[in-house]
């Protein structure tokens, strides 16, 4: 008996796998990964195959799902990957209680239309969106999985299926840098051959919208750079006596918030330009001293530039920050200070990478004892990764006072890289089969895009697309080899082609958050079936 085929079926699921609130690191996104176990080892297939359902822990008590099912001594398999965490709820509002329930949400919305922006109403009035956090990225992708799974689980495909869930991706991918081992247990375990990694990520738009419906045979590349700002404290009363690192942190801003420098062309793809993601001083009790270091971390997407690229164009932009931080503060002054007075502190700020301060800081105290501070904060570290990682810079920073005030670039997890397998024989046949069958059997216009441009965990299994090494942006990660090692050699060895074709959906990470039900629950999992039936033929191996 199937239970996960019909339009009404997979919505019922859906709403199901919304109603846990699994925010990241929450203990519902524990419990949804159980609540995957248990419908999935209820099934025929895996009472009699429990060896095929399993459960892996992370180190941190969270755990990934992975539910294989296998099409007698077949080898070539496929890997559908789907994450089954969300982001917050703070956005909803006085909406909040109802942003895990999407039927109760999108029927007290229509009692409120007027709360919504134009096309959200559109959408709604049209009775064909289901709104609600996770609706759209990505449980509706999770729920078509589970629908080919149970077609796989009736014997309908000639090869494996093996269905990977996982916590984290909206953070630190941390369950998706989990499960790269455990594909290499199966695979060995089950003497399996992957031959590709299919995501469910929903569709974004390119602008506000956009009508088309997209594919993607790849994913687009994140750094998170940072620029610590470390000044020279004064007195309140003394104004011109210091620099504070609050007015050098606002003019990285200005030179780096959608900078279109940053914004990356391949073919008719653009990266989005960066985005301050957090920016803050690090004072953090109250006085009439002045903070003497601020950080702000951006989001900088790339294609196929490298880091070295990259590390350019932020530090031209540092150079540009530091001109008119130093103009500024003489052109203040000079309102300030009337006649012969002058001002003992006169700014200059030398620009840094990490690796060069790190430098600095072994020939003022040799490398034993850098590392003995750094080891010292990492055995009580009680941070973030982002937060320990300002920590580390800081540390350094506070013993090289003399060549302070100093702007450090450096960089923080996450780190994304960018994958592609858009020129893939075997992906473009995917690809051709999905628009062809979309556009014969539905009417569907389906186009694709070689980047998706909303971050994915196919960045840690599919093939790189930038020439850089990864030892160019662990040099500049302060965190790198201080308790944070990035797994080189695992990530190689599962490497596989990718593709990503999801639901439609609109506004994620917006309270507006919604799921357009018929192609997501009656199109798509058709256009899937038909690509993994191709997939597995014979002559494409």
């Amino acid at each position: 008996m199937t239970v996960w085929q019909t339009k009404e079926q997979l919505t019922d699921l859906l709403c199901s796998l919304v109603e846990y609130p699994s925010i990241t690191n929450s203990n519902e996104e524990i419990a949804i990964i159980e609540y995957l176990y248990y419908i999935l080892e209820d099934r025929d297939y895996y009472k009699k195959r429990p060896s095929h359902l399993n459960l892996h822990p992370l180190d941190d008590g969270r755990q990934l799902l992975t539910a294989l099912v296998k099409k007698d001594e077949a080898k070539e398999t496929l890997v559908l990957i789907s994450h089954v965490d969300v982001v917050g709820i703070e956005d909803y509002g006085s909406y909040q209680n109802l942003a895990f329930y999407p039927r109760e949400l999108t029927q007290e919305l229509h009692k409120n239309v007027e709360d919504l922006p134009k096309e959200a109403a559109r959408d709604l009035e049209s009775g064909n969106w289901l709104f609600g956090r996770g609706t759209m990225d990505m449980k509706a992708g999770l729920t078509v999985h589970l629908s080919l799974l149970e077609k796989a689980m009736a014997g309908e495909f000639d090869g494996n299926l093996l269905l990977v869930a996982v916590p984290d991706e909206e953070v630190n991918s941390e369950g998706m840098l989990a499960a790269l081992p455990a594909l290499a247990e199966i695979r060995d375990k089950e003497d399996l051959e992957y031959k590709a990694a299919l995501n469910g990520e929903p569709m974004f738009s390119k602008y506000p919208g956009d009508p088309a419906y997209y594919l993607y045979t790849g994913s687009i590349g994140k750094t998170l750079p940072g620029f610590l700002c470390y000044g020279k404290e004064t007195h309140a009363g003394e104004p011109f006596g210091g620099l504070n690192a609050n007015l050098m942190v606002s003019y990285l801003a200005q030179e780096m918030e959608l900078n279109e420098a940053f914004i990356e062309k391949v073919g008719g793809e653009r990266t989005p330009p960066p985005l301050s993601l957090m920016q803050r001083d690090l004072k953090f009790e109250y006085s009439v001293q002045t903070p003497q270091a601020a950080v702000a971390m951006y989001n900088v997407l790339y294609m196929k530039q490298s880091i070295t690229e990259l590390n350019e164009k932020l530090l031209q932009a540092a150079q540009r920050a530091k001109a008119k931080i130093i103009n500024h503060y003489h052109h203040q002054a000079s309102f300030y200070l009337e006649g012969t007075q002058t001002s003992a502190f006169h700014p200059d700020i030398t620009i840094l990478t990490y690796d060069q301060l790190y430098k600095e800081a072994v020939a003022r105290y040799g490398k034993m004892e850098v590392d003995r501070r750094q080891n010292r904060l990492v055995n009580l570290r009680d941070q973030g990764d982002r937060d320990f990682s300002t920590t580390l810079v800081q540390s350094l920073a506070s013993i090289c006072k003399d060549i302070s005030p100093m702007i450090v670039l450096f960089y923080s997890p996450p780190f994304y890289p960018a994958v592609s397998s858009n020129d893939d024989p075997f992906i473009q046949h995917g690809a051709k089969t999905a628009i062809d069958y979309a556009r014969e059997k539905f009417g569907e216009e389906l186009e694709v895009v070689e980047y998706f441009t909303g971050l994915s965990d196919l960045s840690f299994i599919g093939p790189t697309s930038s020439t850089s090494s990864l030892s160019d942006l662990t040099k500049q990660m302060p965190i790198h080899g201080n308790g944070f090692e990035w797994p080189t050699e695992v990530m190689e060895s599962i490497t596989m082609p990718i593709i990503n074709i999801g639901p439609l959906g609109r506004d994620p990470h917006q309270w507006t958050e919604r799921l357009e039900l018929t192609y997501s629950f009656e199109k798509l999992p058709q256009i899937l079936t038909r690509v993994i039936h191709e997939f597995f033929k014979k002559d494409m191996g």
